[in-house]
């Protein structure tokens, strides 16, 4: 039985594909700019409280003990899977914040083309 393969046939594929294509990029562009939008509107209401998060450190998998500042009130707290327990309060005196001055501040764009030159330089 011989399958006969007329130009209908490669036409409707195409327009298939480019149609799936088309529904594609718009998906992903309609996913970016839902993601920045919800990325930039979570980073206003962070900046905008009254709660700022000073230090994190790793305990173990799922615990923390973090200092975070509430108001003019310096805080710590201990965080575990299901609990959260105040530790005390402490002085802005007793806080030393340092900056990680061994790692320099980059963008995602910097970093991205650190990453190319050094697979590409192997």
């Amino acid at each position: 039985m011989l399958l006969a393969l007329d130009g209908s046939t490669g036409i409707n594929s195409f327009a298939q594909f480019l149609t799936v294509l088309i529904i594609f990029i718009g998906v992903l562009a309609l996913t970016y700019f839902t993601t920045r939008w919800v990325a930039s509107y979570q980073k206003g209401k962070m900046m905008s409280g009254n709660i700022q998060v000073l230090e994190t450190f790793k305990i173990t998998q799922n615990k923390y003990i973090q200092i975070i500042r509430v108001g003019n009130h310096v805080y710590t707290i201990a965080i575990g899977k299901d609990t959260i327990t105040l530790l005390g309060e402490i002085s802005e005196d007793e806080i030393h914040i340092q900056e990680d001055s061994n790692f320099p501040k980059m963008d995602f764009k910097q970093l991205l083309e650190n990453a190319k030159s050094t697979k590409f330089k192997k």
